[in-house]
């Protein structure tokens, strides 16, 4: 495979099915090489649910599907909203090909309640996986950054960060989604403001 993302490597979160697994493939098209990750869990986070047919999990699913393609991709299967996960995400791309030059924030899951019929376990597991999991991998991506670009080697690296409608106007029966993807707005506002001085887009 070749294109514009040819020698670059790119890790997508969350990109077992959907547009994480759209957003993988499309840049392994373009040549790119792939950290694949995806918890397996289904669309409402419960464990061991991810519902679709085959073996194997989810982010090696669609790391086979890039290497059968004739691209490059390993999968990773921790979670990215705890430190150790998003730790792990990054060195699994230094690791396997000696660099890291852009991030695809983009896992989560729903669990759509009117907000009076909302619980508060629902509400913290929507807000985690969403906000906390863009910032810890965004935090531990920026950090291997700044040390690059403070070692005279600025990355010219690309983060991307996921939200939604229902984080600018809101969407019934989605209050926890709809908080978590207006934080995601903020986080990356305040992420492209601090870290283009070391060579870091954020979108």
């Amino acid at each position: 495979m070749s294109g514009i993302c040819d020698g670059r490597v790119v890790v997508v979160t969350g990109a077992g099915r959907g547009l994480g697994r759209a957003h993988a493939l499309a840049f392994a098209a373009e040549g790119a090489r792939l950290v694949v990750n995806d918890l397996g869990v289904g669309l409402d986070g419960t464990p061991g649910a991810d519902g679709l047919p085959g073996s194997g999990s989810p982010a090696a699913r669609v790391a086979e599907e890039i290497r059968a393609a004739g691209g490059e991709a390993v999968p990773h299967g921790g979670d990215i909203a705890t430190t150790q996960g998003a730790a792990s995400l990054v060195r699994t791309a230094l690791d396997t090909y000696g660099r890291l030059d852009t991030l695809v924030n983009n896992a989560g899951f729903l669990r759509d309640r009117m907000l009076v019929n909302l619980d508060e376990d629902d509400f913290d597991a929507v807000v985690r996986v969403h906000l906390k999991g863009h910032f810890l991998p965004l935090r531990h991506a920026a950090a291997h950054w700044r040390s690059e670009a403070k070692a005279g080697r600025p990355p010219g690296a690309r983060i991307v960060n996921t939200s939604s409608g229902a984080g600018l106007l809101g969407s019934v029966g989605q209050g926890n989604y709809s908080a978590a993807k207006a934080g995601i707005v903020a986080l990356t506002l305040v992420a492209a403001a601090e870290l283009r001085r070391y060579g870091v887009q954020v979108n």
